[in-house]
Protein backbone atom coordinates (compact mmCIF):
# COMPACT_ATOMS: atom_id res chain seq x y z
CA UNK A 1 0.00 0.00 0.00
CA UNK A 2 2.88 2.35 -0.85
CA UNK A 3 1.00 4.19 -3.59
CA UNK A 4 -0.20 7.55 -2.12
CA UNK A 5 -3.46 7.31 -4.07
CA UNK A 6 -4.21 3.85 -2.66
CA UNK A 7 -3.36 5.08 0.85
CA UNK A 8 -5.62 8.13 0.49
CA UNK A 9 -8.57 6.11 -0.84
CA UNK A 10 -8.03 3.43 1.78
CA UNK A 11 -8.04 6.01 4.60
CA UNK A 12 -11.19 7.64 3.16
CA UNK A 13 -13.01 4.30 2.93
CA UNK A 14 -11.98 3.46 6.49
CA UNK A 15 -13.34 6.78 7.74
CA UNK A 16 -16.67 6.26 5.93
CA UNK A 17 -16.90 2.67 7.20
CA UNK A 18 -16.27 3.76 10.80
CA UNK A 19 -18.93 6.51 10.66
CA UNK A 20 -21.47 4.10 9.15
CA UNK A 21 -20.60 1.49 11.79
CA UNK A 22 -21.17 3.94 14.65
CA UNK A 23 -24.49 5.03 13.10
CA UNK A 24 -25.51 1.36 12.73
CA UNK A 25 -24.77 0.62 16.39
CA UNK A 26 -25.98 3.73 18.17
CA UNK A 27 -28.54 5.65 16.07
CA UNK A 28 -32.07 4.15 15.80
CA UNK A 29 -33.78 4.04 12.38
CA UNK A 30 -30.94 5.84 10.57
CA UNK A 31 -28.68 3.07 11.91
CA UNK A 32 -30.72 0.43 10.09
CA UNK A 33 -30.21 2.24 6.78
CA UNK A 34 -26.53 2.77 7.60
CA UNK A 35 -26.08 -0.97 8.23
CA UNK A 36 -27.22 -1.89 4.71
CA UNK A 37 -24.79 0.65 3.19
CA UNK A 38 -21.98 -0.43 5.55
CA UNK A 39 -20.30 -2.84 3.05
CA UNK A 40 -20.12 -0.12 0.36
CA UNK A 41 -16.68 1.37 1.29
CA UNK A 42 -15.11 -2.13 1.25
CA UNK A 43 -16.92 -3.03 -2.01
CA UNK A 44 -15.73 0.18 -3.70
CA UNK A 45 -12.13 -0.25 -2.57
CA UNK A 46 -11.77 -4.00 -3.25
CA UNK A 47 -13.44 -3.67 -6.68
CA UNK A 48 -10.62 -1.28 -7.68
CA UNK A 49 -7.47 -2.45 -5.90
CA UNK A 50 -5.67 -5.71 -5.18
CA UNK A 51 -6.86 -8.33 -2.73
CA UNK A 52 -3.80 -7.65 -0.54
CA UNK A 53 -4.66 -3.94 -0.26
CA UNK A 54 -8.28 -4.87 0.44
CA UNK A 55 -7.21 -7.14 3.30
CA UNK A 56 -5.16 -4.30 4.81
CA UNK A 57 -8.23 -2.03 4.71
CA UNK A 58 -10.36 -4.86 6.15
CA UNK A 59 -7.97 -5.25 9.11
CA UNK A 60 -7.98 -1.47 9.55
CA UNK A 61 -11.79 -1.45 9.60
CA UNK A 62 -11.78 -4.07 12.37
CA UNK A 63 -9.26 -2.08 14.41
CA UNK A 64 -11.21 1.18 14.11
CA UNK A 65 -14.52 -0.56 14.83
CA UNK A 66 -13.06 -2.01 18.04
CA UNK A 67 -11.47 1.33 18.99
CA UNK A 68 -14.66 3.40 18.57
CA UNK A 69 -17.39 0.81 18.99
CA UNK A 70 -15.88 -1.61 21.48
CA UNK A 71 -16.17 -5.40 21.51
CA UNK A 72 -19.82 -5.23 20.35
CA UNK A 73 -18.77 -3.73 17.01
CA UNK A 74 -16.19 -6.41 16.13
CA UNK A 75 -18.46 -9.30 14.99
CA UNK A 76 -20.66 -6.91 12.97
CA UNK A 77 -17.61 -5.25 11.39
CA UNK A 78 -16.01 -8.61 10.55
CA UNK A 79 -19.21 -10.00 8.99
CA UNK A 80 -19.92 -6.93 6.86
CA UNK A 81 -16.30 -6.12 5.94
CA UNK A 82 -15.48 -9.65 4.75
CA UNK A 83 -18.70 -9.73 2.72
CA UNK A 84 -17.84 -6.33 1.23
CA UNK A 85 -14.38 -7.55 0.19
CA UNK A 86 -15.84 -10.72 -1.38
CA UNK A 87 -18.46 -8.73 -3.33
CA UNK A 88 -15.85 -6.17 -4.43
CA UNK A 89 -13.42 -8.89 -5.54
CA UNK A 90 -16.21 -10.56 -7.56
CA UNK A 91 -17.03 -7.23 -9.22
CA UNK A 92 -13.35 -6.71 -10.10
CA UNK A 93 -13.07 -10.27 -11.46
CA UNK A 94 -16.26 -9.65 -13.52
CA UNK A 95 -18.01 -12.65 -11.95
CA UNK A 96 -21.65 -12.95 -13.08
CA UNK A 97 -24.20 -11.64 -10.61
CA UNK A 98 -25.66 -15.00 -9.60
CA UNK A 99 -22.24 -16.39 -8.63
CA UNK A 100 -21.46 -13.13 -6.86
CA UNK A 101 -24.72 -13.46 -4.92
CA UNK A 102 -23.87 -17.06 -3.98
CA UNK A 103 -20.34 -16.05 -2.86
CA UNK A 104 -21.75 -13.23 -0.69
CA UNK A 105 -24.38 -15.58 0.80
CA UNK A 106 -21.75 -18.23 1.60
CA UNK A 107 -19.51 -15.62 3.27
CA UNK A 108 -22.41 -14.47 5.43
CA UNK A 109 -23.38 -18.05 6.35
CA UNK A 110 -19.82 -18.79 7.47
CA UNK A 111 -19.71 -15.56 9.49
CA UNK A 112 -23.05 -16.25 11.20
CA UNK A 113 -22.09 -19.85 12.03
CA UNK A 114 -18.67 -18.79 13.38
CA UNK A 115 -20.28 -16.03 15.45
CA UNK A 116 -22.90 -18.44 16.80
CA UNK A 117 -20.30 -21.06 17.77
CA UNK A 118 -17.99 -18.46 19.36
CA UNK A 119 -20.86 -16.98 21.40
CA UNK A 120 -21.70 -20.44 22.79
CA UNK A 121 -18.13 -21.65 23.45
CA UNK A 122 -16.60 -18.46 24.86
CA UNK A 123 -19.55 -16.40 26.12
CA UNK A 124 -21.94 -19.20 27.03
CA UNK A 125 -24.71 -17.42 25.12
CA UNK A 126 -27.07 -19.17 22.69
CA UNK A 127 -28.93 -16.22 21.15
CA UNK A 128 -31.66 -18.26 19.47
CA UNK A 129 -32.30 -20.61 22.39
CA UNK A 130 -32.33 -17.71 24.88
CA UNK A 131 -34.74 -15.71 22.69
CA UNK A 132 -37.10 -18.70 22.43
CA UNK A 133 -37.00 -19.20 26.21
CA UNK A 134 -37.80 -15.51 26.76
CA UNK A 135 -40.73 -15.69 24.31
CA UNK A 136 -42.03 -18.79 26.07
CA UNK A 137 -41.70 -17.15 29.52
CA UNK A 138 -43.48 -14.01 28.25
CA UNK A 139 -46.33 -16.17 26.89
CA UNK A 140 -46.83 -17.93 30.25
CA UNK A 141 -46.53 -14.69 32.27
CA UNK A 142 -49.23 -13.10 30.10
CA UNK A 143 -51.71 -15.80 31.07
CA UNK A 144 -50.62 -15.62 34.72
CA UNK A 145 -51.24 -11.87 34.79
CA UNK A 146 -54.76 -12.50 33.45
CA UNK A 147 -55.30 -15.19 36.11
CA UNK A 148 -55.82 -17.92 33.52
CA UNK A 149 -54.23 -21.25 32.71
CA UNK A 150 -52.78 -21.43 29.17
CA UNK A 151 -54.73 -23.77 26.89
CA UNK A 152 -53.02 -27.17 26.56
CA UNK A 153 -53.36 -27.20 22.77
CA UNK A 154 -51.73 -23.76 22.56
CA UNK A 155 -48.92 -24.87 24.88
CA UNK A 156 -48.30 -28.01 22.77
CA UNK A 157 -48.34 -25.88 19.62
CA UNK A 158 -45.84 -23.45 21.16
CA UNK A 159 -43.54 -26.27 22.26
CA UNK A 160 -43.68 -27.83 18.77
CA UNK A 161 -42.88 -24.47 17.17
CA UNK A 162 -39.88 -23.95 19.49
CA UNK A 163 -38.58 -27.48 18.72
CA UNK A 164 -38.99 -26.84 14.98
CA UNK A 165 -37.13 -23.51 15.12
CA UNK A 166 -34.26 -25.14 17.02
CA UNK A 167 -34.14 -28.00 14.51
CA UNK A 168 -34.22 -25.61 11.56
CA UNK A 169 -31.39 -23.38 12.82
CA UNK A 170 -29.11 -24.26 9.85
CA UNK A 171 -31.91 -23.35 7.41
CA UNK A 172 -32.56 -20.19 9.40
CA UNK A 173 -28.89 -19.19 9.09
CA UNK A 174 -28.96 -19.82 5.33
CA UNK A 175 -32.19 -17.83 4.96
CA UNK A 176 -30.83 -14.83 6.90
CA UNK A 177 -27.60 -14.92 4.86
CA UNK A 178 -29.41 -15.06 1.51
CA UNK A 179 -31.73 -12.17 2.42
CA UNK A 180 -28.83 -10.05 3.75
CA UNK A 181 -26.68 -10.75 0.66
CA UNK A 182 -29.57 -9.81 -1.62
CA UNK A 183 -30.21 -6.57 0.29
CA UNK A 184 -26.52 -5.64 0.25
CA UNK A 185 -26.43 -6.11 -3.53
CA UNK A 186 -29.79 -4.46 -4.30
CA UNK A 187 -29.01 -1.39 -2.14
CA UNK A 188 -25.30 -0.87 -2.89
CA UNK A 189 -25.03 -1.70 -6.61
CA UNK A 190 -27.24 1.22 -7.75
CA UNK A 191 -25.05 3.57 -5.63
CA UNK A 192 -21.93 2.10 -7.27
CA UNK A 193 -23.50 2.62 -10.68
CA UNK A 194 -24.17 6.27 -9.82
CA UNK A 195 -20.50 6.59 -8.88
CA UNK A 196 -19.54 5.37 -12.34
CA UNK A 197 -18.55 1.81 -11.45
CA UNK A 198 -19.43 -1.15 -13.66
CA UNK A 199 -21.53 -3.72 -11.81
CA UNK A 200 -23.00 -7.03 -13.01
CA UNK A 201 -26.73 -7.21 -13.68
CA UNK A 202 -29.17 -9.93 -12.63
CA UNK A 203 -31.28 -11.62 -15.28
CA UNK A 204 -34.96 -10.65 -14.95
CA UNK A 205 -36.62 -12.75 -12.24
CA UNK A 206 -38.86 -14.40 -14.86
CA UNK A 207 -35.73 -15.93 -16.44
CA UNK A 208 -34.44 -17.47 -13.21
CA UNK A 209 -34.35 -21.23 -13.54
CA UNK A 210 -32.87 -23.87 -11.26
CA UNK A 211 -30.78 -26.76 -12.64
CA UNK A 212 -32.86 -29.92 -13.13
CA UNK A 213 -30.56 -31.75 -10.71
CA UNK A 214 -32.24 -29.80 -7.85
CA UNK A 215 -35.48 -31.66 -8.63
CA UNK A 216 -33.69 -35.01 -8.24
CA UNK A 217 -32.17 -33.91 -4.94
CA UNK A 218 -35.64 -32.93 -3.76
CA UNK A 219 -37.19 -36.27 -4.77
CA UNK A 220 -34.31 -38.27 -3.21
CA UNK A 221 -34.65 -36.31 0.06
CA UNK A 222 -38.41 -36.91 0.10
CA UNK A 223 -37.95 -40.65 -0.48
CA UNK A 224 -35.23 -40.89 2.19
CA UNK A 225 -37.39 -39.08 4.74
CA UNK A 226 -40.26 -41.52 4.07
CA UNK A 227 -38.06 -44.66 4.14
CA UNK A 228 -35.80 -43.77 7.07
CA UNK A 229 -38.37 -41.90 9.18
CA UNK A 230 -35.67 -40.82 11.68
CA UNK A 231 -36.63 -39.93 15.23
CA UNK A 232 -36.85 -36.30 16.30
CA UNK A 233 -33.65 -34.98 17.78
CA UNK A 234 -31.35 -37.33 15.84
CA UNK A 235 -28.71 -36.01 13.44
CA UNK A 236 -30.41 -37.80 10.53
CA UNK A 237 -33.72 -36.07 11.32
CA UNK A 238 -32.08 -32.64 11.61
CA UNK A 239 -30.10 -33.10 8.38
CA UNK A 240 -33.07 -34.36 6.35
CA UNK A 241 -35.56 -31.74 7.53
CA UNK A 242 -33.10 -28.89 6.90
CA UNK A 243 -32.23 -30.10 3.41
CA UNK A 244 -35.93 -30.60 2.69
CA UNK A 245 -36.85 -27.08 3.80
CA UNK A 246 -34.06 -25.51 1.74
CA UNK A 247 -35.09 -27.48 -1.38
CA UNK A 248 -38.78 -26.63 -0.82
CA UNK A 249 -37.83 -22.94 -0.66
CA UNK A 250 -35.92 -23.29 -3.95
CA UNK A 251 -38.95 -24.94 -5.56
CA UNK A 252 -41.13 -22.06 -4.35
CA UNK A 253 -38.70 -19.58 -5.98
CA UNK A 254 -38.86 -21.63 -9.20
CA UNK A 255 -42.68 -21.58 -9.09
CA UNK A 256 -42.83 -17.82 -8.48
CA UNK A 257 -40.34 -17.25 -11.30
CA UNK A 258 -42.62 -19.27 -13.63
CA UNK A 259 -45.62 -17.12 -12.60
CA UNK A 260 -43.61 -14.01 -13.55
CA UNK A 261 -42.66 -15.65 -16.86
CA UNK A 262 -46.31 -16.50 -17.55
CA UNK A 263 -47.33 -12.93 -16.69
CA UNK A 264 -44.69 -11.58 -19.11
CA UNK A 265 -45.93 -13.84 -21.93
CA UNK A 266 -49.54 -12.76 -21.28
CA UNK A 267 -48.57 -9.09 -20.94
CA UNK A 268 -49.95 -8.61 -17.43
CA UNK A 269 -49.34 -5.32 -15.66
CA UNK A 270 -46.94 -4.85 -12.71
CA UNK A 271 -49.91 -4.19 -10.43
CA UNK A 272 -51.32 -7.67 -11.14
CA UNK A 273 -47.87 -9.19 -10.51
CA UNK A 274 -47.61 -7.47 -7.11
CA UNK A 275 -51.10 -8.75 -6.21
CA UNK A 276 -50.23 -12.31 -7.31
CA UNK A 277 -46.99 -12.19 -5.28
CA UNK A 278 -48.90 -11.16 -2.14
CA UNK A 279 -51.55 -13.85 -2.70
CA UNK A 280 -48.87 -16.52 -3.29
CA UNK A 281 -47.33 -16.06 0.21
CA UNK A 282 -50.05 -18.07 2.06
CA UNK A 283 -50.27 -20.47 -0.90
CA UNK A 284 -46.58 -21.35 -1.13
CA UNK A 285 -47.29 -25.08 -1.25
CA UNK A 286 -49.15 -24.54 -4.57
CA UNK A 287 -46.36 -22.31 -5.86
CA UNK A 288 -43.89 -25.05 -4.89
CA UNK A 289 -45.87 -27.67 -6.84
CA UNK A 290 -45.92 -25.32 -9.83
CA UNK A 291 -42.12 -24.99 -9.54
CA UNK A 292 -41.71 -28.79 -9.51
CA UNK A 293 -43.91 -29.15 -12.61
CA UNK A 294 -42.06 -26.34 -14.41
CA UNK A 295 -38.67 -27.84 -13.61
CA UNK A 296 -39.72 -31.39 -14.49
CA UNK A 297 -41.75 -30.73 -17.66
CA UNK A 298 -40.23 -27.43 -18.89
CA UNK A 299 -43.50 -25.51 -18.97
CA UNK A 300 -41.79 -22.35 -20.21
CA UNK A 301 -40.63 -23.97 -23.43
CA UNK A 302 -44.13 -25.30 -24.03
CA UNK A 303 -45.60 -21.84 -23.46
CA UNK A 304 -43.11 -20.27 -25.87
CA UNK A 305 -44.04 -22.79 -28.56
CA UNK A 306 -47.74 -21.96 -28.22
CA UNK A 307 -47.27 -18.20 -28.19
Amino acid sequence: MRNPRVLTEGALMLAIFTVLMLLSLYVPLIGTLAFFVLPLPLILFSSKYSLWNSMVVLIGSLGLSFLFGGLLALPVAFMVATTGVVIGWCVKAKVDKMRLFMAASLTLVLNIVIGFVVSILFLGVNIIEDSLKESKAAYYSLFESLGQEPDKKLVDSLESSIDLVQTLMPTLFVGISVVLALLFIVINFPIMKRLGRDVPVFKPFREWKLPKSILWYYLITLVLSMILQPEKGTYAYTALINVLYVLQSLMAVQGLSFIYFFAHVKGWSKGILVLITIISIPLLYLVRILGIIDLGFDLRQRLQRKS
